[in-house]
């Protein structure tokens, strides 16, 4: 199985990497700095204190050939187009598999290649690039989750979650891929609006006089979305994802927060706008996820 990976980012250079050490044939494509760095320095990945260092296949947007069984994409929702417009040299063939936030991507690649040849694919990881380049996990968190969209390329998902199993970190293969996307979805979506309404990390807001409350509000907005959207979240997985979003002490904020700290592109219209689009039209009352989004479409640098 040849792969090409797109962006090497937190999701990319992480899980590409391991999957390089597993002996798989993986290629980046890199542009940029990026490129550069990685191709003098190699791709280093750091997790619960430990450096790793490959030095993997490096291509650039023209030097690319219609070569590769799978491409993931494994940028940002909103350099999505962009991602395209990159691997058209390489797109003819192959299953297109993109770990990208929220649905909509979802819509206009089926529109673009055709449903039989995207993959379903959710990155759960937390993860930055830092001053030096290396790529940071943060949480001990590291799960890919990889499903067929149709029965024309469910051989070739199999074969890569098999290929996944023998990495080193943790993968599931799911037979209701567009489910697991939504269970995702409400809880990305409650963590990033109230991570951005506070500025705080969850530990902080869960300890204060309301936070506890305003959070669960926020995910029943989610949930209730899902719900009507004939995705319904089931009781175990609502447990699991407020008793996620809800430890005490705990340092985790959404990637949405640290990028906006940090003057960066936000994926607040992915994440949050599609969300609240999707219950405005559903008539699904959705007060503070409205409140989460516009403080964000007025304060974001982009």
């Amino acid at each position: 199985m040849k792969i090409l990976i797109v962006g090497a980012g937190g999701v990319g250079g992480y899980f590409g990497a391991k999957l390089l050490e597993s002996g798989l044939d993986v290629t980046f494509l890199l542009r940029g700095k990026r490129h550069e760095h990685i191709q003098k320095s190699g791709l280093t990945i750091e997790a619960d204190g430990n450096k790793s260092t490959v030095f993997p296949k490096i291509v650039t947007a023209e030097e690319l050939k219609p070569t590769f069984d799978l491409i993931i994409l494994a940028c940002k929702a909103y350099d999505l187009e962009d991602a395209l417009t990159s691997i058209k040299n390489a797109s003819s063939i192959g299953v297109i598999l993109p770990f990208l936030n929220g649905l909509d991507h979802l819509e206009i690649l089926d529109e673009r290649f055709g449903r039989s040849r995207v993959m379903g694919g959710i990155a759960n990881i937390a993860a930055n690039i830092n001053s030096t380049g290396v790529v940071q996990r943060l949480t001990d968190v590291n799960l890919l989750t990889i499903g067929a969209r149709s029965e024309e390329h469910l051989a070739l998902a199999k074969e890569f979650y098999g290929e996944c199993e023998k990495a080193d970190f943790n993968a599931v293969y799911s037979e209701n891929i567009t489910q697991n996307f939504w269970d995702k979805w409400i809880t990305l979506s409650t963590l990033a609006a109230v991570t951005t309404l506070f500025r705080a990390p969850i530990g902080k807001i869960v300890a204060s006089s309301f936070g506890l409350a305003i959070l669960e509000k926020a995910f029943s907005e989610a949930c209730a979305i899902a719900s009507s959207s004939g995705y319904a979240i089931s009781e175990e997985r609502k447990m699991k994802g407020i008793e996620s979003l809800s430890k005490v002490n705990s340092p985790l904020t959404a990637s949405m927060l640290r990028d906006w700290i940090g003057g960066f592109r936000t994926e607040h219209e992915h994440i949050l706008g599609s969300l609240v689009k999707r219950g405005v039209d559903l008539k699904i009352e959705c007060d503070l996820l409205k409140i989460a989004y516009t403080n964000l479409e007025m304060n974001s640098n982009y």
